[in-house]
């Protein structure tokens, strides 16, 4: 994984399997990722993929929401953590 390592700080990275914790990868890129974070990010999942966790997670920042919801045309409304 070519994600940077300080977003995953608190987990052993050799431990993380990109499909089975694709939304824990996916809310720590969209938080706390930089641009090449965030390049990764859609070259590995995809913006469907993307959108599909996203509205799920529980826990989200406004300015993460907010992005989102205009980079997914998603309402505010469709995320789980503003429902």
């Amino acid at each position: 994984m070519e994600f940077n390592k300080n977003l995953f700080w608190d987990v052993q990275v050799e431990t993380l399997d990109l499909e089975k914790h694709a939304r824990f990868i996916i809310e720590r890129v969209v938080s706390r990722g930089n641009r090449q974070d965030w390049q990764l990010l859609k070259r590995v999942y995809g913006k469907e993929r993307i959108r599909d966790e996203a509205v799920r997670i529980r826990s989200l920042d406004k300015k993460t929401v907010s992005f989102l919801s205009v980079y997914l045309g998603l309402e505010k409304a469709e995320f789980r953590c503003c429902s």
